[in-house]
């Protein structure tokens, strides 16, 4: 009895020393009641007093006679990988990002999520280049502004009105690049333990980031017409969200497309729940046609656009941006000049700038469209020939969502392929609850190469064997 005893009081210490590592009680906090944490973690209130005393013997917390507890001292330094319990590193959203991005030129990347450099518009920036080493001299020295460069936002704008958003150039904030852009509204809304929504599946660095702003991640599951609306209504009465993020164009890791109907069924309850959006349209410029965009249909009242031009431009030359009310703008500018002291480098800009007024990049899009229409329907040929079938046919972008054969587990064919230099992308990566284990996010752009499918043949077979 005496051992179960010491075994929940262990208990209710670690729980306090994980919330200290994860900054959801912070220095000087006080910690709950000792009745309220009894009932919080199923245990009775004389166990809670034990393990305070304890850890104030320990010099962790100290005690404030008729008061309560409170932490005491320096906290240590927040490690992200704590916040979670620990994933195999084939479906952790880190190791995930940084095998990507460290992988060397000998690995293939149909697990990625860009372009390969012989598809991005070299010639374009190769001009740009040439036309910045005649460029004033504050434009290669000096800071940017705070809001980041007038022509760049102005271009934004005209955009924006062609989707029928009227945005005024002082609604446009540019920032270092679009994580940047989620990162700076995320400390604008959010305080450690406030739940976000997200798509279940969604892009995996989203969890990661939300996981660094220590916020309680929702899934709401997707279908090929957006979220489920029923599932989302009911997550917003159930969690009291503060945000919902999603791409509403050209999903990832889906590719699926939101349908008019769900959109304005997710604005009124939205509205309802008083729940600001983040709409990512990082992938715009490779729809067809144009599709429903939550801030075309709000009016940036209680959606935030946010983007850059990595994916179809560069993703060497950073610059993400934010459309938002004026007032949400003055606090993201601030936010900005807190933490980076200016906007996105002039020379980034002007280097975007320059290129979007190429009169080859309207071109270049063009080009990149049917493209990429040509691999997805290559890839999804010889995917099929391994029995991995697409869950829907995108309308545009260069995303595969895929199921994998029958008794496959996503995350065991990643580590075989990984083997032979291939980085994929399995499904849980995506998954808040876990539950995508039979899919894979195939990159089309990213898988020119036979030995892809060879060596994914080989990788689904020892998959199998486990």
């Amino acid at each position: 009895m005496r051992e179960d005893a010491s075994t929940r009081t262990g208990d209710v210490m670690e729980a306090i020393r994980r919330r200290m590592a994860t900054r959801a009680l912070t220095e000087g906090e006080k910690l709950p009641s000792i009745r309220s944490f009894a009932a919080t973690m199923g245990v009775s209130p004389s166990t809670v007093a034990e393990a305070y005393d304890r850890l104030a013997a320990d010099g962790v917390i100290r005690s404030r006679p008729g008061s309560g507890f409170y932490v005491a001292g320096a906290l240590p330094p927040l490690v992200l990988a704590a916040v979670e319990p620990r994933q195999d590193r084939a479906i952790d959203p880190f190791w995930v990002s940084r095998q990507s991005l460290d992988a060397g030129a000998d690995f293939l990347k149909p697990g990625c999520g860009w372009l390969p450099a012989d598809w991005m518009p070299t010639t374009a920036l190769r001009r740009a280049l040439r036309g910045l080493a005649r460029a004033d001299d504050a434009v290669l020295t000096d800071y940017g502004t705070t809001r980041g460069s007038l022509a760049l936002r102005q271009m934004l704008a005209r955009q924006f009105a062609g989707e029928g958003i009227d945005v005024g150039v002082d609604q446009i904030q540019l920032t270092s690049s679009g994580t940047r852009a989620i990162d700076l509204v995320c400390r604008l809304f959010l305080r450690p333990g406030d739940t976000v929504l997200v798509d279940d599946p969604c892009y995996f660095n989203f969890q990661a980031l939300l996981r660094a702003h220590q916020a309680t991640l929702v899934g709401v599951p997707y279908t090929p017409t957006g979220p489920d609306p029923v599932a989302f209504a009911a997550a917003l009465a159930s969690h009291r969200p503060r945000l919902y993020i999603t791409n509403s164009a050209l999903h990832n890791p889906t590719g699926a497309t939101m349908s008019p109907q769900t959109a304005h069924r997710l604005l009124n309850a939205a509205a309802a729940h008083d729940v600001t959006i983040i709409e990512d349209d990082i992938f715009a410029d490779f729809e067809p046609a144009p599709s429903p965009r939550l801030a075309a249909l709000d009016g940036l009242s209680r959606v935030i656009r946010i983007g850059s031009f990595s994916k179809a431009l560069s993703a060497s030359v950073r610059c993400g941006y934010i459309a938002a009310r004026p007032e949400w703008i003055e606090g993201l500018i601030n936010l900005q000049v807190a933490t980076e002291f200016s906007g996105p480098s002039p020379i980034a800009t002007e280097l975007i700038s320059s290129t979007l007024r190429d009169g080859g990049y309207r071109k270049h899009l063009e080009a990149l469209r049917r493209r990429l229409s040509g691999a997805r329907r290559t890839a999804a040929s010889r995917l099929d020939a391994l029995g991995i079938r697409p869950w829907i046919q995108p309308r545009g972008g260069f995303y595969l969502w895929c199921a994998l054969p029958e008794g496959c587990d996503a995350a065991a064919v990643a580590r075989a392929a990984l083997r032979e230099s291939i980085v994929l992308a399995p499904g849980n990566v995506f998954s808040v609850s876990q539950t995508a284990s039979g899919f894979m996010r195939f990159n089309v752009a990213q898988m020119e190469a036979p030995i892809v499918f060879t060596a994914l043949e080989r990788a689904l077979t020892a998959s199998r064997s486990l």
